[in-house]
């Protein structure tokens, strides 16, 4: 009969943690990947041009985690990136953003939607008729570029079909640039570049409802883009969409980033400032944060005492372009009323 073995601790096999497993293999450092910029995503695809100008497919690495990659980031990519057809690159890095225009859904949703990052100029595409403009949507694309640093320009189209509404001129006051143009008359060569002039040397985005024009300029100052373009619906007054995702278009054939780059976007009929501070909503407006500052510190500024009101009527004299902008602060101000006045300081 065989002995009974005695066991002791010695016996036991102890699984290192997995916190201090010994790598399998080094980490790669991909110190020969190439730099590009991201001009297109569709699908889970990436479309990059390298600093030698080659167009490449690539796909994002799984070491990125979560990051998205929207147009506009500056990518490190490593893998095939020679631009043959079939060829897929990765992309292992993306460039910390300087800036970047975001959205979400409606002002409930909590999601933040990146759309493009690194920009220079938001150009706020608007028709001086067919379809009519939107003061508030104009709005919220300027909080967005003064909240990320981004020069605003309102460029104002179809001015052929008659006079913009005074209200347009308004944000003159803001220091926005704004620039009348049409592609149907004698002088669109002349409006064309002139735009064009004001784009070179700069990344620049195109925002505005489907409708009003984006992608017939885009046309004009890209000529092989060949976006398309669509009519306004007579009944419902709104563009249907021609562009079905974001794409940068280089303005010159260099392909180089300092030469200048202009990005279409599809048509947005809804820009949610949910992930926005409101605090910033008020210095965005700088011709009325500074006066902001000096209400009471529960102030919603929508009160019978609120100091804007009396800036906004000087000696009891109402100033109609004042007025204008206290009221577009106001509408802004008002999707942030679900939240309760303390966690805002001076907010409603």
């Amino acid at each position: 009969m065989m002995a009974k073995r005695e066991y002791d601790e010695s016996d036991a096999r102890i699984r290192p943690a997995r916190s201090t497993r010994p790598r399998s293999k080094d980490r790669p450092d991909y110190s020969d990947a190439l730099q590009a910029l991201v001009t297109t995503v569709d699908r889970g695809r990436q479309t990059c041009i390298t600093d030698d100008g080659t167009i490449i497919t690539a796909m994002r690495a799984r070491e990125l985690g979560p990051k998205s990659v929207v147009v506009g980031d500056l990518v490190s990519v490593v893998g095939d990136v020679t631009g043959s057809e079939g060829s897929l690159a990765r992309i292992v890095a993306v460039q910390e953003r300087r800036n970047s225009l975001s959205r979400t859904v409606d002002d409930d949703a909590k999601v933040e939607r990146t759309i493009v990052a690194n920009i220079d100029q938001l150009v706020i595409v608007v028709a001086a008729s067919n379809p009519e403009p939107r003061r508030g949507l104009i709005d919220r694309f300027l909080v967005c570029a003064f909240n990320e640093g981004i020069t605003p320009i309102l460029l104002i189209t179809k001015n052929d079909l008659g006079a913009a509404p005074a209200f347009l001129l308004d944000y003159a006051h803001l220091g926005v640039q704004i620039i009348h143009t049409s592609i149907k008359t004698e002088s669109r060569a002349k409006d064309v570049e002139m735009l064009r002039g004001i784009l070179l040397g700069k990344t620049s985005v195109l925002v505005g409802h489907s409708g009003v024009g984006k992608s017939t300029l885009i046309n004009a100052l890209v000529p092989n883009a060949m976006r398309l373009t669509g009519d306004v619906n007579d009944v419902t007054g709104r563009g249907r969409h021609t562009s079905s995702s974001a794409i940068a278009l280089p303005l010159a054939a260099t392909l180089e980033l300092q030469d200048g780059w202009i990005i279409d976007t599809p048509g947005i009929r809804a820009f949610g400032l949910s992930h926005l501070d409101p605090n910033k909503i008020v210095a965005a407006f700088s011709d009325l944060s500074e006066v902001a500052a000096t209400c009471m510190s529960n102030c919603s500024h929508n009160e019978k005492d609120c100091r804007l009101d009396a800036w906004a009527a000087p000696d009891g004299v109402t100033n109609s372009a004042r007025t204008a902008r206290l009221e577009s602060l106001r509408s802004l101000l008002s999707i942030k009323g679900e939240i309760a006045t303390e966690n805002l300081a001076s907010l409603d």
